[in-house]
């Protein structure tokens, strides 16, 4: 360290201690970076690299940005995952002799942003932190700083429940002890958590101990106060914002995974990665920033406490049946501002005057919108426009206070109006009297030198001065002016009653700056007082936006209002696809109905590719989700059970980053439905079976859909395209075959896209491919192998294919592992196939057989498609 010149010295002391961030380092107007961040910066952020004597013979790496430019910079930093301390100047450098003292002001994270593009208006920054307990539970807390909304909650010993927790929040950053375990760490690295921090510190501060009173578990109170360590330590600077910690548990929602959030496409698709095209693009027609973050956060957590569910419905359908007080309430919730996050940059200290301003805007439109939802003569709406507090002491404050239209900067002045405060009125005066008399100076002095160009101007480094080209300086007296500066082709002077008149406008202006700096923080203070209230309101009106929502995609689409069945039936009269059915636009998007109850468990769907089985399944989620959500559904009816997790099983992916292939993945969202599931559940599962060979793949197809009929009794659409499945209906009671319908004509095939009772007879698979443009030589081909391949089995293969009935057993202890070698059967005696099929069931772990039931299965399985 004492080879490095003072200054580089102070620089690694305060890099010591954020090793994981690039440290900004304020030298004069620009931020520096030096050694391995300058390296890195040059090359993250496309600017020059350098190098400056840094004391010892080798020259040391160097980049810098401009301090007044660097939110852009620190921008593209973060949205990459990295972190950014900021250096700022502590000490004025008038007042000191020595080093100018330097110190971290804030650290910028994913997870910490406040403001600027990185913040997108519609959705949450959230930053979560886990906390692992010696029963091997987890603590799990979250915050998204921008707003102040802070919830926690425990979580069982299952990592994947903390993960999906991770993703339906889309976490930016995730804080953890430094003792946490490292393969858990690398599995919260392949989510796509931007950042993962660490912060040992979980014991109460007295900083934020008033938030968590309502928390009545310790372990509770550990979680949530690791994650506002953190906080505290890397903002430096008041949080007053930060909201009553609230609890919650997920089975309180809707459980959805992660993997069924994204093959519903519920707010973003899996193509694009965009929010177009998914539920949450349909349905997003709130007017404030707020209410979008609230409408995305519903359809992420989705209800099933039927009463709350009716409550929402309720309101929605009171505004929908007011179109024009609708209309009306549409247009002034678009002159609110994002009140939440407004409050949450008075309390930061970063808002300015123009904030203010929106703020006081907003809060203009409280009364008219109490007033809308009061003419509407119901007792929730009323209920809701008594909630919507005007905040008329904040409204008066700001309006008396800041000008309509002030400058984006604090240091430029001219923020608060004439008649506030009377000594800035004075300062005022005095300004702008002296520079009325500048001008009447400049008047005067040409008269009397007979000078028209001669000019009184001002600059910060010389103040006032007379200008007069050298042309003219013969007219000048004398001694008539004193010289003040030489210029190229001008002199520059100045006079007793200018150099006296110059001290008291900039005087003047000097304290009416700072005045006007000191005003606008008493009122920035008053403000954030009454930040709770403000929050509240913020929530109010989020609500009131999201209903709004409802009732107005409701009413353009014509949604129908669904009702709930306690004995478990679904009812959907002419359903549609909400997504698919707004894409399509001016074609006519076939409806159709689904049956489910007590009888009709398990529907299995046949029928041709491209002829619209997993939009079908697709659409019965996706109305159960708008159900629960409290909306409206595409459908002419629908009578629908409150279920408590959704789980599919659609499309094929690869996860490569766990180099897991298409089949593994589709095995093991297989296995979490069926780990998971209850009767009360949704399963969807599209072609589950078709990564392997044709015996493996249907021996597990069929396994699969007899233990969901008999052991977890879930509603369940199971599509397929093997067509020896359909005989299951005559062993499995619970389970009916329907089938998507489509005619050949002309040797082409028409889809229908209509779904009917009974099993499909083919797949049309070759007239697809067909479809999809492949070469007719390749088409021709295809249909004579396909005949050759037909007669073949109509030769070898039994008249019928029957479903394997699994007989009853008697079964091995409930503690015998699947692995263990069953009594009665030894693996000598199996086929090489048998072999391969319970392989592969012992490799995936999906079924939660006994292994004899799971071995006579098979092997009685395997007989008959033999």
């Amino acid at each position: 360290m004492a080879a490095y010149t003072p200054m580089i010295q102070q620089y690694l002391t305060v890099k010591a201690d954020y090793q994981d961030a690039f440290l900004f380092f304020r030298l004069g107007d620009f931020y520096e970076m030096f050694f391995d961040d300058a390296i890195k910066a040059s090359q993250e952020l496309e600017i020059t690299l350098t190098s400056r004597q840094g004391g010892t013979e080798e020259r040391i790496p160097m980049c810098g940005v401009p301090y007044h430019a660097a939110a852009n910079y620190v921008e593209q930093l973060i949205s990459k995952g990295y972190k950014v301390a900021i250096c700022e100047q502590v000490e004025d450098p008038k007042l000191t002799k020595g080093m100018v003292k330097r110190e971290v002001v804030q650290l910028i994270t994913p997870g910490t942003v406040m403001e600027g593009k990185g913040l997108n208006d519609k959705e949450n920054n959230y930053i979560a932190s886990i906390t692992s307990f010696d029963d091997q539970t987890y603590g799990f807390a979250y915050n998204d700083i921008s707003t102040g909304e802070s919830r926690v909650t425990l979580l069982s010993k299952n990592f994947d429940e903390v993960l999906n927790e991770l993703a339906v929040l889309s976490a930016k950053e995730v804080v953890v002890a430094s003792s946490f375990d490292g393969e858990l760490q690398k599995k919260l690295r392949e989510r796509d958590v931007l950042a993962i921090s660490f912060e040992d510190n979980s014991s109460i501060d007295m900083n934020y101990s008033h938030l968590l009173k309502d928390l009545n578990q310790e372990k509770l109170k550990t979680a949530i106060a690791r994650l506002f360590n953190y906080l505290y330590r890397s903002q430096k600077r008041s949080l007053d914002h930060l909201q009553p910690v609230t609890t919650y548990q997920i089975h309180q929602y809707m459980k959805i995974d992660y993997y069924s959030k994204r093959n519903l496409e519920l707010t973003e698709t899996i193509r694009s990665k965009g929010k177009k095209g998914s539920l949450l693009w349909l349905l997003d027609e709130t007017m404030t920033a707020m209410g979008g973050r609230m409408l995305k956060h519903w359809i992420d957590r989705p209800l099933i406490n039927q009463k709350e569910i009716e409550s929402r419905q309720s309101i929605v359908e009171v505004l929908m049946s007011y179109y024009f007080e609708r209309q009306e309430l549409r247009e002034k919730l678009k002159e609110v501002y994002d009140l939440e996050r407004l409050a949450g940059r008075v309390a930061f200290g970063n808002i300015n005057a123009r904030d203010l301003v929106q703020l006081k805007r907003s809060l203009m439109q409280v009364p008219f919108l109490q007033q809308i939802l009061q003419g509407m003569k119901n007792d929730k709406v009323n209920q809701m426009a008594e909630l919507l507090d005007p905040c008329e002491e904040i409204t008066d404050l700001l309006e008396q206070a800041i000008v309509e239209n002030p400058p984006l900067s604090l240091k430029e002045g001219n923020m608060i109006r004439d008649g506030y405060n009377a000594q800035l009125d004075q300062y005022r005066d005095a300004s702008r009297n002296g520079k009325t008399w500048i001008a009447q100076l400049e008047r005067e002095e040409r008269e009397k030198t007979g000078i028209k160009s001669l000019k009184v101007g001002y600059n910060r480094v010389f103040g006032y001065y007379i200008e007069i080209t050298r042309a003219n300086l013969h007219l000048l007296a004398e001694g008539q002016y004193e010289r003040k500066q030489t210029l190229s082709n001008a002199e520059r002077f100045i006079t007793p009653d200018l150099k006296e008149k110059e001290a008291l406008i900039l005087q003047a202006e000097e304290k009416c700056g700072e005045l006007e700096y000191e005003l606008f923080t008493e009122i920035r203070e008053i403000v954030k007082e009454q930040i709770p209230r403000l929050q509240a309101l913020a929530k109010t009106i989020s609500e009131l936006d999201v209903l709004q929502c409802f009732a107005q995609v409701s009413e353009d689409r014509h949604y129908v209002k669904p009702q709930f069945s306690m004995e478990g039936r679904v009812v959907v009269t002419d359903g549609r696809h909400p997504v698919v059915e707004k894409v399509l636009n001016a074609q006519e998007y076939v409806p159709n109905d689904c049956i489910m109850d007590f009888d009709r468990e398990v529907l299995l769907i046949t029928g041709p590719n491209m002829s619209g089985k997993s939009t079908y399944m697709r659409q019965i989620a996706l109305i159960a989700i708008l159900a629960q959500i409290g909306c409206y559904v595409p459908a002419t009816e629908a009578v629908l059970p409150i279920f408590d997790q959704v789980f599919t099983r659609i499309g094929a992916a690869d996860d490569l980053i766990s180099g897991q292939s298409t089949f593994m993945v589709e095995m093991l969202e297989a296995k979490n439905a069926i780990s998971n599931a209850t009767q009360n559940s949704l399963i969807l599962f599209d072609e589950i079976g078709r990564g392997t060979s044709t015996y493996d793949g249907m021996a597990l197809a069929q396994a699969i859909i007899e233990y969901i009929h008999t052991q977890i009794g879930a509603k369940t659409l199971f599509s397929t395209h093997y067509h020896e499945l359909t005989v299951l209906d005559e062993e499995l009671t619970k389970l009916k075959n329907i089938h998507v319908s489509a005619i050949e004509h002309q040797g082409k095939v028409v889809f229908l896209h209509k779904i009917k009772e009974g099993p499909a007879d083919k797949s049309y698979g070759i007239h697809v491919a067909q479809l999809a443009g492949l070469p007719s030589d390749l088409i021709s081909r295809a249909n004579e192998i396909l005949t050759a391949l037909e007669q073949s089995d109509t030769q070898q293969a039994a008249p019928k294919t029957e479903a394997v009935k699994v007989e009853s057993v008697q079964e091995q202890p409930a503690q015998l592992s699947f692995f263990d070698e069953p009594k009665g059967v030894k693996k000598q005696d199996l086929s090489s196939k048998e072999k391969r099929v319970i392989d592969k069931m012992k490799e995936l772990d999906i079924l939660d057989l006994t292994p004899l039931q799971a071995i006579n299965m098979l092997y009685e399985l395997q007989k008959k498609l033999k």
